[in-house]
């Protein structure tokens, strides 16, 4: 039986220009009191974000791009109150997307939900390095195993398909099934960093575009969650594990190691008034 998937745009972004950050023209927020588990967080045309049963840290972690790990400090409730948040962009305020996008800047629409945050939740915070365990990807004895895609050009600006076959630059991932068609190294390597919870460095020297297929048995809480989806059914228990399947699959290896890992530490939050 296949696993259900996720078709996720994987791209790195740390970089915040700058100056003053845009602001959505209306937003509003509101404790979730439904009772349901289901999470979304959602962009959508006309420069709308939705939020649906989301935590702040969940908010913090798709605004500035990183994961829980990442976040540091603040108070029990910042992990497990849960928000509603349905805010719109000024007409014309958000440029259309290019691709490839810059790799290490925030679009202006998580800077608004940054914003946001910062405005509606008070937050303050400031940001440090910290050494941490980490992953270095490195290429395995007998060389890699990956070959570079036959399309060594950037590509364009296509929109994946549920059920559709992978548009290049794009990855789809799953439990225990990751497929990315013309990524370079650096996003495959953001895929695994969602599935393990650990930064991962890139030592493989590897350069331009690839198309990656990997299939592992996952562990019972690893792997993304699909907001709104079905639970998936529980993976083959024969299969090999992640950091097996990356060496015999794809000929590099997982090394464990600690290096330094940018965390965002909370100084000072306090929960919104309704509107």
């Amino acid at each position: 039986m296949s696993l259900p998937k996720a078709l996720l745009f994987i791209a790195l972004f740390f970089q915040q220009p700058a100056g003053t950050k845009p602001s959505f023209e209306v937003a509003t927020i509101k404790p979730s009191t439904s009772g349901d588990n289901r999470i979304a967080i959602l962009t959508q045309p006309g420069g709308r974000f939705v939020a649906t049963n989301a935590t702040l840290k969940m908010l913090m972690g798709t605004a500035w791009r990183v994961r829980d790990f990442q976040i540091s400090g603040g108070p029990n409730w910042a992990g497990t109150d849960r928000w509603n948040i349905e805010a719109k962009a000024e007409a014309g305020s958000i440029p259309p997307p290019t691709f490839p996008p810059e790799p290490t800047v925030i679009p202006p629409l998580m800077l608004m939900v940054q914003s946001l945050i910062e405005d509606r939740f008070q937050l303050k915070l400031h940001r440090e390095t910290k050494e941490l365990p980490v992953y270095e990807l490195v290429v395995a004895r007998g060389g890699p195993k990956i070959k570079p895609s036959e399309d060594q050009s950037p590509p364009s600006l296509v929109q994946p398909q549920r059920g559709g076959p992978i548009p290049r630059g794009n990855m789809r991932m799953g439990r225990g099934d990751l497929e990315a068609n013309g990524v370079p190294v650096s996003n495959f390597i953001l895929g695994l960093s969602q599935q393990l919870g650990r930064t991962i460095i890139d030592k493989t020297g590897l350069k331009g575009f690839y198309d990656f297929k990997l299939q592992w048995t996952p562990e019972f809480a690893q792997g993304p969650v699909v907001p709104g989806g079905p639970e998936p059914p529980p993976p083959p228990a024969d299969g090999p594990s992640i950091f097996t399947a990356i060496q015999e699959q794809l000929g590099l290896r997982l090394e464990s190691t600690k290096g330094p890992v940018d965390v965002l530490v909370i100084d000072s939050v306090q929960k919104p008034s309704e509107n």
